[in-house]
């Protein structure tokens, strides 16, 4: 029974964090319809500024994550404003793989450069560090702080999307941006104020989650997959598909490597076959 806790409560606590990450780009992919490769490269800066502002300039863990967002959003508007417009509505999926992919590189290089090849640790405050009494047995805090934020991310985006003129915006842009723009829409602003979304989400993501996906040199590349395969599992566009798939991608990957550590990814990547031979537009996606 211990081992079964043991195993739901790191698979949930992956998955939220695979959750947090990836639906910034399931955002891109499915309501933008830019296929993002650089979006694990901002998860990656918002993890550096964490860490440099935690460890050096001394400030508590929510402003960290505060300027981690903010200084994230910042650092993405020259690419926004000078590379994706580029590629609203005017590109194919090939140019789009390789503009980003240039972005993650350049972004990967200057990285290091600026703050050194190592890997940059996210120390966590006294409350998150410890852990938690929860009657019968005891669970690390900060599993309990990452499912939190994954579960309010989730909310909150849903309200953003479902229930405000924003997201009604977005979908007139995305689907007839000429339409949009005659009904006075303001296509430009909404792209970049859902670039600006897709971002920040990345880099809460890859703060919050930095002890189950450590901030090193290559984790652009070292996880882009991963994100990518959480987005086209649970369908580009869905909150509730990036959601169920991180949580039965982190379940599948969290029980393989308790029962047979030896086979490494090997069952996330299993079971990222067995759902997409079922379901080939992803668990909540739409054909097109």
């Amino acid at each position: 029974m211990r081992t079964i806790l043991s195993i739901g409560l790191d698979a949930v606590s992956y998955g939220m964090v695979l959750f947090t990450i990836s639906i910034g780009l399931s955002i891109m992919m499915g309501l933008m319809r830019v296929v993002n490769l650089a979006h694990g490269a901002f998860a990656m800066i918002g993890g550096y500024l964490a860490s440099y502002a935690l460890r050096t300039l001394g400030v508590n863990y929510a402003v960290a994550i505060l300027i981690a967002v903010v200084g994230t959003i910042l650092i993405s508007i020259p690419f926004e404003v000078l590379l994706y417009r580029r590629i609203y509505r005017k590109s194919d999926a090939l140019s789009q793989l390789l503009l980003t992919i240039g972005i993650t590189f350049i972004i990967i290089g200057v990285a290091n450069f600026v703050l050194g090849p190592t890997s940059k640790a996210i120390p966590l405050p006294a409350l998150l560090s410890g852990p938690m009494d929860i009657g019968f047995r005891m669970i690390p805090t900060h599993r309990v702080f990452v499912i939190a934020c994954g579960g309010l991310t989730a909310l909150a985006l849903w309200l953003l999307l479902e229930r405000t003129d924003f997201g009604v915006r977005l979908r007139a842009a995305v689907d007839n941006g000429d339409m949009a723009e005659a009904l006075g829409i303001r296509t430009e602003v909404i792209y970049a104020a859902t670039f600006a979304l897709a971002v920040g989400l990345g880099a809460f993501g890859g703060v919050v989650g930095a002890e189950l996906l450590p901030i090193e040199p290559f984790y652009a590349l070292r996880y882009m997959v991963t994100f990518l395969v959480v987005v086209s599992v649970g369908g580009a566009g869905s909150i509730v598909g990036a959601l169920s798939a991180s949580l039965l991608l982190g379940l599948a990957d969290t029980t393989g490597k308790y029962l047979a550590p030896e086979f490494g990814e090997f069952f996330f990547y299993l079971a990222v076959i067995v759902i997409v031979f079922l379901f080939p537009h992803g668990l909540f996606g739409r054909a097109h």
